[in-house]
């Protein structure tokens, strides 16, 4: 019998994140274009909560993006959204200010 998969932390959805985006040469060129960031500062990056939450905010902000990324890496939507509350904190859907 296979063991229960847990969802993945919202660490490691941020990472799955960040490795599709740099499998998609287009994609992640739009990301760096839209954030301002260089293409040698994400190592970097990845360590900077700021930097996960707008990275999780660029796939939230476009439906076909975030289906995509869940298509090609098997998470959840839902996993995505949770990591996008995670890493970006209360808003006005949560009803918490």
């Amino acid at each position: 019998m296979k063991p229960l998969e847990l969802p993945p932390s919202p660490e490691e959805t941020a990472i799955a994140v960040l490795t599709w985006l740099a499998g998609e040469p287009e994609m992640l060129g739009r990301f760096l274009a839209l954030t301002g960031t260089r293409a040698d500062q994400l190592r970097q990056a990845i360590n900077d909560p700021g930097f996960l939450a707008g990275m999780l905010d660029f796939l939230m902000g476009h439906e076909p993006t975030l289906i995509a990324f869940c298509d090609a890496s098997g998470i959840a939507p839902e996993t995505v959204v949770k990591a996008w509350r995670h890493y970006s904190g209360p808003g006005l859907d949560s009803g918490e200010y």
